[in-house]
């Protein structure tokens, strides 16, 4: 006998409902760790005498806590491992720390002629924070369209608010973890809230074609739990080959893209568990069903 997973739905809801108070909370009150991309920073652009990688000036930086320091290699091939010129973009440091970089820079990985440096400010100013925060929206804004009009509105509304739910865990894991949010996090952010909502709809979908089959002998909750189960092989297939590609990434995919991948690790997760566990039972409260009654 299949695990009833909507009548359970108290224990899914109390266990989001306990993280999310968890998450506003260190959002409101420890706020986020916020990027050279949100804060700017110093710029360092240097040319060595012969070719150094990545990964040699990057544990010189991490003796000086500015692991998380954005480093290019100038040159023409873009697969290029290693280059004379080097872009060093910290966040915000005196001129006696970005003094002792440089000498630290010079003893261990060699020698090298300054080119430019400078202070800059953020990239990512609250304009394109606010267009961020604009497109996601908007994004809700046309999925509620396309869901009424494919499905029906309370389908739609739950879906959206599987959605705001993926979003709010992706940032609390961020201001828990007092992760770094740089441009990089926006992106994440944006692919999860267009990934996140094919799960939902593909039980969406099979719900409403067992409604049109509908027997009075089955109750409410038993034919949404069925629908749910009748798409859990695809959604653990699909689910699963996306984690692997980014559990590959997070792990050996250097340090200047780990945020990126720990954001779509978080949303992607959290989108599978809304839309199996929380997308049914909210759809049938929309309908002013009782989850495991009706």
């Amino acid at each position: 006998m299949k695990l009833s997973i909507v009548k359970r739905y108290k224990i899914f809801f109390a266990i989001t409902i306990t993280f999310l108070i968890i998450g506003i909370g260190s959002m409101l009150f420890k706020g986020f760790n916020l990027g050279i991309d949100f804060t700017g920073g110093s710029i360092m652009d240097l040319e060595f005498k012969n070719p150094v990688t990545v990964s040699q000036v990057r544990e010189v930086l991490k003796e000086k806590d500015l692991g998380n320091a954005i480093i290019q290699l100038e040159s023409s091939d873009s697969n290029a491992k290693s280059s004379k010129g080097v872009l060093i973009r910290t966040g915000v440091i005196s001129d006696e720390q970005r003094q002792q970089v440089m000498t630290d820079l010079k003893s261990k990985v060699g020698d090298f002629a300054i080119q430019r440096v400078e202070n800059v400010g953020a990239t990512v100013g609250g304009e394109l924070i606010q267009q961020a925060v604009m497109a996601i929206v908007l994004s809700w804004f046309l999925m509620i369209a396309y869901i009424t009009i494919r499905f029906e509105f309370r389908f739609a509304l739950a879906a959206i608010i599987a959605l705001i739910i993926d979003v709010l865990v992706t940032l609390s894991y961020f201001s828990l973890f007092h992760m770094e949010l740089d441009s990089s996090f926006v992106a994440a952010l944006l692919t999860v809230v267009g990934y996140s909502v094919n799960g939902t709809i593909v039980i969406f979908d099979r719900i409403r074609e067992n409604l049109k089959i509908h027997r009075r002998s089955e109750s409410m909750t038993e034919m949404v739990d069925n629908s749910i189960w009748q798409t859990m092989g695809r959604s653990i297939y699909t689910v699963g080959t996306s984690l692997f590609a980014v559990v590959a990434i997070f792990i050996w995919g250097g340090e200047t893209i780990r945020n990126f991948s720990f954001a779509m690790l978080v949303g992607f997760s959290s989108g599978a568990y809304t839309s199996t566990f929380l997308a049914g039972p909210l759809w049938m409260m929309l309908r002013k069903l009782k989850p495991g009654r009706d």
